[in-house]
């Protein structure tokens, strides 16, 4: 995949990890923060949400270039209560100053029982379970919110106040991969909506609504108009408590004040929350794992509705499109190889992906 035509394909994982990671060190990224970044990327296209993968890396590299987005995270610690904490980013990556947050929760809960993190002054961090699964897979309960820029009128109103604001929840599975939840707020993360621009695709009807109102499919006009939320009113009252957790308890940006990660050229100021909780200290690891087991086996031997061929325990998917893809490799679209391919020249990178066997 270095030269000719380009369509969409299907290429290894570590290839295209090493690729993000030369493009983020040219541009002065230290290497494993580069390489952190480039992986959490390539893991959500792993899992199969282009929204939050490699499409990004072109967004980042904008931020980097402008200044708004330090290459070189020097984070500070600005309170320190033994289980709680405050740290500022201070412009930094987001997905370096969340690593720095989540493995500071997990090691004060190892003391205290629980370790509370909270992040100001970060940028996006990618996508939320590839931390929260990270602190599970070492033993914890991790639970990591976000906030963004607007992408949502509060209920009953007309103009875009409210971000999407994630949230993840994640712990052990016993003998199952981890169970992990990590949902927007808004009826489809916004990254979705550029990952179907990018494929050339229409949207389903109940995304959102263009900036007159109306119900639109056109990815262009959603982007430029309203996302929707999440069951009605419950999803914009459960965004505005992430906003308050993350960032107007954190001491970050909220609402309107928060900058998303394809603006080029304004800081973030966005925040996150972490919690770690220490499931031995608690209930004792094999005792977690046996109860989890049993929760996920009860749930899917639940007799299947018309249709459905499987049940799935949240994170189950991802875990599984995650080592198919592992093997047979991450498939892009062709837009986002372009891009890739361009931005690659850009920065004096080597393009140089490498296609699967299959194997």
């Amino acid at each position: 995949m270095t030269t000719g035509t380009t369509s969409a394909g299907i290429v290894s994982a570590e290839s295209l990890v090493g690729l993000g990671t030369e493009v983020l060190v040219a541009l002065g990224v230290p290497e494993p923060d580069a390489r952190l970044v480039s992986d959490s990327l390539v893991t959500a296209d792993l899992w199969g949400h282009a929204s939050h993968g490699m499409l990004r890396l072109g967004w980042y590299a904008a931020r980097l270039r402008s200044g708004v987005m330090n290459p070189v995270t020097q984070t500070a610690t600005v309170l320190d209560l033994g289980a709680l904490a405050v740290l500022d980013g201070r412009d930094g990556i987001g997905q370096v100053i969340t690593d720095q947050a989540c493995t500071d929760a997990t090691r004060r809960a190892r003391e205290h029982g629980v370790g509370v993190v909270a992040v100001r002054n970060s940028n996006h961090f990618g996508t939320a379970a590839y931390w929260t699964r990270r602190m599970a897979e070492a033993g914890f309960v991790g639970i990591l919110t976000t906030n963004g820029s607007p992408a949502m009128a509060p209920w009953g109103g007309t103009e875009k106040t409210v971000g999407a604001n994630p949230w993840s929840i994640a712990t052990p599975g016993g003998s199952h991969p981890p169970v992990v939840l990590d949902i927007a707020n808004t009826a489809v993360a916004r990254g979705k909506i550029y990952a179907a621009l990018q494929r050339g695709e229409e949207i389903p009807v109940g995304w959102a609504i263009d900036r007159d109102g109306r119900p639109t499919t056109d990815p262009s006009a959603a982007i430029d108009g309203i996302l929707l939320p999440v069951g009605g009113h419950k999803g914009y009252g459960i965004s505005f408590m992430m906003d308050v957790l993350s960032g107007v308890l954190t001491g970050s940006s909220y609402a309107t004040d928060v900058v998303g990660p394809y603006v080029p050229d304004q800081p973030s100021g966005c925040g996150h929350l972490v919690i770690a909780l220490d499931i031995d200290a608690m209930l004792g690891a094999e005792l977690f794992a046996a109860r989890i087991d049993d929760l996920i086996e009860s749930t899917k031997a639940v007799p299947l509705a018309a249709g459905a061929t499987e049940i799935f325990y949240p994170g189950e998917p991802e875990s599984r499109a995650e080592a198919a893809g592992r093997r047979s490799g991450v498939s892009l679209p062709a837009k986002t190889i372009d891009e890739l391919r361009a931005l690659a020249a850009d920065c004096g990178v080597t393009f140089n992906l490498h296609p699967t066997d299959g194997r």
